[in-house]
């Protein structure tokens, strides 16, 4: 029996279709409401992190006249050019005759004013005998007063800068011997326990081979088995419970395979603890089910017409699949693979349980040496207490995060690129 559907009268229609609209435009307004909120908190968390983060592109430095005196400097191996730092600051600021005085005095400069020195030294033999005008980083406690983190008008008792050393800094700035500058050392240094002397360049070359030893493995494997199983495997029970696993193990938490690494990579092979190797390796477990099933989705997307043209002008299986399905398939497979690199570069847990947390000052030269990576040394710098590595651990996330948008930008980029419109 067919439904008898009983039509409205005028009003009842109009009052129908009124109460529908208003309907639609609440629908639109709890949409835009959605939108408005999420992007204002994304707004307040960036516009947070680059507040805090863009001071630490820019350090200050202090210039002192240095006397390299012969009696000092020679012979080399026990030449003692913290002291040179330390006479220079006594000569241009007497009153600090006291031995309290005398250590604030000694803290506006940076631990690594005798490197300074050497450095100089060693380069250039001639200095030996002059007195020159050098340099040095301020340090850490300097460089957050002279940014405006630590105000002048709290109590002394209250911030790190005692009203005496502040005194001395404003001569500095009166002499023309404090500026700012762009702080390089935070690209070209690897970290360091001193917040003025840390950088980030070991964590982000431990990045690039973590990536690289990562993509080695995960990107040929998953595209490989993602042919196979979409192409080649009889659908059977087995391959269905392989596929049923292959999508569980893309939700499995991230911890997860760092434990697996643990026991595999450094318990049972006994590789490197904390070398990017192991940490590539435990992140292309994680990646591996990502990249196998958006290369499926990429092939199914090409048209079965492709397949049975090339089918009946005589290819084989094999050429059918890698001379017209793949390269069809090739943007999106190459998406998927540059966001698991993405992925890859913003995972912590996994890296976390198999060492990499571990501090390392050197820059690392291959993927055995110990490193660690950009998120690792944004957790390492925000457990730190002073109030410098705060900064660090901003700008640290600035610059994971324009890179996050480059790798995705470029993931954009190849899909509207390459991508084909099939009709």
């Amino acid at each position: 029996m067919t439904k008898k559907f009983k039509l409205k009268s005028g009003k009842k229609k109009h009052a129908y279709l009124h109460k529908r609209h208003n309907k639609e435009i609440r629908f639109q307004l709890y949409g835009i409401t959605a939108m408005l909120i999420s992007f204002t908190m994304l707004a307040i968390l960036l516009i947070s992190i680059i507040s805090r983060g863009y001071t630490a592109f820019v350090k200050t430095e202090i210039s002192l006249p240095i006397e390299f005196s012969e009696s000092v400097l020679v012979p080399d191996d026990d030449a003692d050019y913290g002291s040179l730092v330390k006479e220079s600051l006594k000569k241009m600021f007497p009153e600090a005759s006291g031995r309290s005085d005398r250590m604030l005095l000694y803290k506006l400069i940076s631990n690594n004013s005798s490197y300074r020195l050497k450095n100089l030294v060693n380069n250039n033999n001639n200095l030996i005998g002059k007195t020159v005008d050098v340099w040095f980083f301020a340090s850490a406690d300097v460089d957050i007063f002279e940014k405006g983190y630590i105000s002048r008008e709290i109590e002394e008792d209250s911030r790190q800068i005692k009203d005496k050393q502040i005194v001395w800094l404003d001569k500095l700035k009166e002499q023309g011997r404090l500026r700012k500058v762009f702080n390089t050392t935070f690209f070209t240094e690897g970290d360091s326990r001193e917040p003025e002397q840390a950088g980030m360049l070991g964590s982000f070359i431990g990045s690039l081979f973590t990536i690289l030893a990562c993509m080695l493995l995960a990107a040929p494997i998953g595209v490989f088995a993602a042919i196979y199983l979409e192409e080649f495997a009889r659908a059977n029970v087995f391959t269905d419970f392989i596929e049923i696993n292959i999508s569980n193990l893309a939700a499995v938490p991230s911890i997860i395979y760092g434990l697996l690494g643990l026991a595999v990579y450094l318990n049972f092979f006994g590789l490197p603890r904390s070398s990017s190797l192991v940490g590539g390796l435990t992140l292309a477990m994680l990646v591996l089910p990502t990249i196998i099933i958006t290369t499926r989705n990429a092939i199914k997307a090409v048209p079965p017409s492709i397949k049975d043209a090339a089918t009946a002008l005589g290819a084989s299986r094999m050429q059918m699949v890698f001379h017209h399905i793949f390269p069809a398939a090739m943007p999106g497979i190459m998406t998927g693979v540059v966001l698991s690199v993405a992925r890859t570069l913003g995972e912590t847990a996994p890296l976390l349980m198999i060492g990499m947390v571990a501090f390392i000052a050197d820059v690392p030269k291959t993927m055995i040496d110990p490193a660690t990576t950009l998120p690792v040394q944004v957790f390492l710098w925000s457990d730190s207490p002073e109030m410098a590595f705060v900064e660090k651990t901003a700008a640290c996330i600035i610059v994971l995060l324009v890179l996050l948008a480059a790798i995705n930008g470029f993931a954009a980029y190849i899909r509207n690129k390459f991508e084909v419109k099939w009709e």
